[in-house]
């Protein structure tokens, strides 16, 4: 009796519940438009930025999910660097960030590029650069010659979780999903979400599998909206769900051919997804709308450092000490900054008086 959903006859001819995925689809494909909409309103810098922030947060996010922690700075540093933005504070990147970066650019920038055995090898080479994952010795650029199991608990009270296609099928299995990959036909949100289970059911590789998967997903989800550009993390909304993202993955992998269940799960996070960026981006708005309205202002640096604070959401009230502690002057400055910017419109004073005196932006007030 089949145990794994690979293990039943023309196993990839997936089916699912159409009335209940196409609402769902249907849902995703507007609030998809809508941020599309809302993106155009950004101007370029506001554009450069989200998407640092975007790309930065996935690369993080996606690496969290498999338990590996990468440096902030050093990932947005790269990021900066391949991208040609110019920022200041770049700080140098380890072999092994500048590889997750390079995938990652490769998968979005280069996103109408098909898909082969040879550009999959690439990605997982710049994932291993040292042919090693943590203390083991992996097999590098290739398929996976041995056999892989998933499994928890101690030295021999192992829990076997999944094992995963044979390694001697693995490169017929990995054949046929390119070709539907590269294939046109089915939307590309929706192949996001298969090619994402797909890849996953297979395992070709002896590490990094949940990673690429991810990453084909964001490639897939860049030639949905025809651009390279990203503004929302799907990684981020898994890394978020990490706990359903497994236990939908290994129920799944135990069925026959219907993947209504992976397919509700993903859309749903990536309707999440999108809606936390729609939040956000209503902030980026006003702060784009802000500087336009003030380019001609007189603005201090220091000023300038907290004002973008406030509108990336700056943690607790603000007052001249948490000025001063912020851009490292003193009160009398913080408080002279202060009063400058009230004289100008731009920041109102709390009705409270004392030590409770706190600022806000005019426009948040």
């Amino acid at each position: 009796m089949a145990k794994y959903i690979y293990q039943y006859g023309n196993w990839t001819d997936f089916v699912w519940d159409e009335f209940k995925i196409n609402a769902l689809f249907g849902e995703v494909k507007l609030v998809q438009g809508k941020l599309t909409g809302k993106i155009q309103l950004l101007g370029f810098n506001s554009k450069e930025e989200k998407t640092l922030e975007t790309l930065t947060l996935d690369i993080l996010k996606s690496s969290e999910i498999e338990g590996e922690r990468l440096n902030y700075e050093q990932v947005r540093s790269s990021i900066a660097r391949h991208l040609g933005i110019n920022m200041a504070g770049l700080v140098p990147s380890a072999r092994n960030v500048d590889g997750v970066v390079e995938m990652m650019l490769d998968a979005t920038q280069n996103y109408r590029k098909p898909l082969d055995d040879k550009r999959l090898f690439g990605w997982h080479a710049a994932l291993f650069p040292t042919g090693y994952s943590g203390p083991y010795k992996i097999e590098v650029a290739k398929y996976r010659g041995g056999e892989m199991q998933v499994v928890s608990g101690a030295i021999g009270k192992e829990k076997v979780h999944y094992e995963a296609i044979p390694a001697k099928d693995v490169k017929n299995e990995m054949d046929k999903f390119l070709q539907w990959l590269n294939k046109d036909g089915l939307d590309n949100v929706l192949k996001a979400a298969i090619a994402h289970l797909w890849f996953v059911i297979i395992h070709p590789f002896d590490d990094g599998n949940g990673r690429i998967a991810r990453a084909i997903s964001d490639m897939l989800l860049a030639r949905s909206e025809n651009c390279p550009e990203r503004f929302y993390s799907l990684s981020n909304q898994i890394h978020t769900e990490k706990k359903r993202y497994y236990e939908i993955l290994k129920e799944v992998q135990h069925r026959e051919k219907n993947i209504t269940l992976w397919l509700s799960w993903f859309l749903n996070c990536l309707k999440n997804a999108l809606l936390e960026t729609e939040r956000s981006l209503q902030n980026i708005l006003l702060k784009a709308d802000f500087w336009e309205r003030h380019k001609d202002t007189q603005i201090n640096e220091r000023q300038r450092i907290i004002i973008n604070r406030l509108f990336d959401g700056l943690f607790g009230n603000l007052t001249s000490q948490k000025w001063a502690k912020i851009t490292k002057t003193s009160s009398d400055t913080a408080l002279r900054d202060i009063k400058d910017l009230i004289g100008k419109g731009i920041l109102t004073q709390s009705e409270a008086g004392g030590r409770s005196t706190n600022y806000e932006l005019k426009i948040f007030g």
